[in-house]
């Protein structure tokens, strides 16, 4: 009996011993290919965190340059400003030059005028001509740098007594007030004026002049070389011509 059971039995006891194996390889190939499933995400990982890692390095080397130029175009800017800023100083240390030299020759004029002749005979002091002292006191404010105060008494010569020499010498300094107040519009306004009515007068090239200053102050380039040829070609040879020759040259 015992030996008719045993033959019926192997296949059974085979049958167990190949479905071990079975799932003990099966068990193996799983776990390489979790292995290799691992190692291709950590290559995939490491390979997303290099692309990362090289973007970053790409924006701050972006930024960088975007800096950089942003740097170089304040820099340049600053360096106009600073040309700017010592030409306009030029232009109103000149002003403030020229107000001090032709104001002193103004007053020589009326302390001569108004001293008597030597050979005239002996009389009664004349009064003094009113447009003189207003002019004299206008003058007086305007050469304590106090423009914005001088304004209203050079045109209340330049109205009181218009197409006089005080009326007209009045109408100059209001243009040199406007200009040193830097209200540069007004100035030209006046100074136009100035020229077109009156272009023999002996301040008329000096009145030009002052308003190409005005014209580049304002950024009005193509006005002031016209001003400044006008100049040399109305009043050849003159110190305002050769002043405005310089200015010429460098604009």
């Amino acid at each position: 009996m015992r030996n008719r059971l045993f033959p019926l039995l192997l296949p059974i006891v085979l049958g167990a011993c190949a479905t071990t194996t079975d799932l003990e390889q099966a068990r193996l190939d799983l776990e390489s290919k979790l292995a290799s499933s691992s190692q291709q995400a950590s290559a995939r990982l490491s390979d997303v965190e290099a692309k990362l890692a090289n973007q970053r390095l790409l924006d701050l080397v972006n930024q960088v340059t975007l800096l950089k130029g942003e740097m170089s175009t304040l820099r340049g800017q600053n360096e106009v400003l600073q040309h700017q800023v010592a030409e306009t100083q030029k232009r109103q240390n000149d002003l403030y030059n020229d107000i001090d030299l032709r104001m002193g020759k103004m007053e020589k004029q009326l302390r001569d005028a108004s001293q008597p002749q030597a050979e005239a005979p002996a009389a009664e002091p004349a009064a003094a001509n009113p447009a003189d002292a207003a002019l004299a006191r206008a003058l007086e404010v305007l050469r304590g740098r106090d423009f914005a105060k001088s304004l209203p008494l050079l045109k209340a010569v330049a109205d009181g007594y218009p197409a006089s020499e005080q009326g007209l010498e009045a109408t100059y300094w209001m243009g040199v007030a406007h200009t040193a107040l830097k209200q540069y519009s007004a100035a030209i306004d006046i100074q136009r004026r100035f020229a077109e009515q009156y272009p023999k007068h002996p301040k008329a090239a000096e009145t030009l002049r002052l308003m190409a200053g005005n014209q580049l102050q304002l950024e009005q380039k193509d006005q002031a070389r016209l001003t400044l040829r006008k100049i040399i070609k109305q009043y050849p040879g003159t110190p305002a011509a050769q002043r405005a020759q310089q200015q010429l040259a460098t604009l």
